[in-house]
């Protein structure tokens, strides 16, 4: 079973250090900032091993020079021309062997073109997902280059995995994500109940992430845009019926926009 870490960077950013138990070689997920990986690296006797890439921004790029200037390792991302230190190209269906672990690739466009996700399963207790900006904690990334038709089915593609995988996303956006929710959904008793349980762990500065999938189906909006109580909040957002769950998302999306 993967050890996961998270590594604070920036305002709310969490860049993703795994590893296998006992090993000193282990991997980092989007890099944005090469300072806070080097200290960690340094402060724990760890040896950087591999680099994985979800999306070009610049939060999950910008570390990569740096980190690559002390360790000669490969880095694995889509293939970008906004990410050139990217030395393995992923795409669709593509696996990868690394830390002796195998992980699938998604693409997942819609915040991003270039985005793509990690899949690791070996596990069936915890599955590890590394989905970066596309899937959050009790919400979703905006819909920068994609389409809301595209974010939609990337998200669908997401939601299709085992209850069990745990969701490590890029940013501690969970509260803010739930205020929302709460907004679409205010009889929804399991939101209030993840309310509750989210704000305690802020309070003492625990992250929030990973959360899992099948947390995520019962209280993210984003990811219930078939569910009568989603479709009915959204059309009274625009003001009129809305059935079809792109249409939904868009509505909801675009509110989340301005919320």
């Amino acid at each position: 079973m993967l050890e996961v870490t998270p590594i604070k960077a920036f305002n709310d950013n969490y860049l993703w250090l795994f590893r296998q138990p006992e090993s000193r070689d282990c991997g980092i997920v989007d890099p944005g900032d090469a300072e806070p990986v080097l200290r960690h690296l340094q402060d724990n006797g760890l040896n950087l091993a591999v680099i994985l890439i979800t999306h070009h921004h610049a939060d999950h790029t910008g570390g990569i020079q740096r980190l690559i200037q002390d360790y000669d390792v490969p880095v694995y991302g889509p293939a970008s021309a906004n990410i050139p230190a990217v030395t393995h190209t992923l795409s669709e269906g593509d696996s990868i062997e690394v830390l002796g672990e195998s992980f699938r690739v998604y693409e997942i466009p819609g915040h991003t073109l270039d985005h793509i996700a990690y899949y690791a399963d070996s596990t069936e207790d915890e599955p590890v997902l590394f989905c970066g900006d596309t899937l959050f904690a009790a919400g979703c990334g905006r819909v920068f280059e994609g389409t809301h038709s595209m974010m939609h089915a990337s998200l669908q593609k997401l939601a299709e995995l085992a209850p069990a995988s745990k969701v490590y996303c890029a940013h501690e956006y969970t509260l803010a994500n739930l205020a929302f929710a709460k907004a679409v959904s205010p009889d929804n008793a399991t939101l209030a109940d993840r309310i509750r349980r989210e704000q305690t762990k802020r309070d003492q500065d625990i992250p929030t992430v990973p959360t899992s999938i099948g947390v995520e189906l019962s209280t993210n909006p984003f990811l219930r845009c078939s569910e009568e109580e989603i479709v009915a909040a959204a059309s009274r957002q625009i003001g009129r019926m809305i059935k079809e769950p792109v249409e939904v998302f868009a509505a909801i999306r675009g509110w989340k926009d301005t919320f």
